[in-house]
């Protein structure tokens, strides 16, 4: 969406109907829908992070993407045009807003503002590519890769830049950075330590910088 036509500002056009959008928030951590609940509403992201995993049977917890602002996610009804039940496991990464709206109203919303379905088209590619870079990963068996592939991936979709490298715009708990990559709070702290120490991060307030992306990336891939 361009400044002009934010999302929030599309969101309440729509707020006309029978079924306007609802809005709510959640604190970090919390659940925003399991696996398995029924596929009713679709969400809109208007502040925050969401990380969206996949639970399997022995109780592993993968994530599979972290979407920013602007982004729309629950969409699965809504493309297969059937009825079905949740796929992923959605948790507020940071304090979160979003709008959400049936699926029925989200449908004729397409219909009647080209525009949304612009952008609902968007968001899917850049999930969808977030999504492949994530299971790069976690394809990486040593941990300190899979953190380096983390922090890259943040900078691309949450960097802001600055005087001395790009910002990560969350502010990160050890441990939301261990669940987001399969590891131990205890780990990432070492391995945050080590970069730290090696003038390739900073971290003020919570906020990771990385001073050099490409160096960072050469130096551990």
């Amino acid at each position: 969406m361009t400044p002009e036509k934010p999302l929030a500002n599309l969101l309440r056009q729509l707020s006309t109907g029978s079924f306007p959008p609802v809005a709510e928030t959640y604190e970090r951590g919390k659940t925003i829908f399991f696996p398995g609940d029924p596929a009713e509403r679709v969400y809109f992201l208007l502040k925050g992070a969401v990380k969206l995993s996949r639970v399997y049977e022995a109780g592993e917890e993968i994530t599979v993407a972290l979407l920013r602002e602007n982004s729309v996610f629950g969409v699965l009804s809504l493309l297969t045009g059937n009825r079905s039940d949740r796929f992923y496991h959605a948790v507020a990464f940071t304090p979160v807003e979003i709008m959400s709206m049936p699926i029925e109203q989200v449908k004729q919303a397409l219909e009647e503002h080209p525009e949304l379905s612009i952008m609902l088209l968007q968001g899917l590619s850049s999930r969808i590519l977030q999504t492949e870079m994530m299971i790069e990963t976690l394809a990486h068996r040593d941990m300190g890769s899979r953190l380096v592939s983390f922090l890259l991936i943040l900078c691309r979709d949450f960097g802001v830049p600055s005087t001395s490298g790009i910002t990560i715009d969350l502010k990160l708990s050890h441990q939301a950075i261990a669940e987001a990559i399969g590891s131990t709070r205890v780990t990432v702290t070492r391995l945050l330590g080590d970069l730290r120490q090696d003038t390739m991060i900073s971290i003020h307030k919570k906020k990771i910088t990385v001073h050099d992306p490409v160096a960072l990336s050469q130096q551990f891939t």
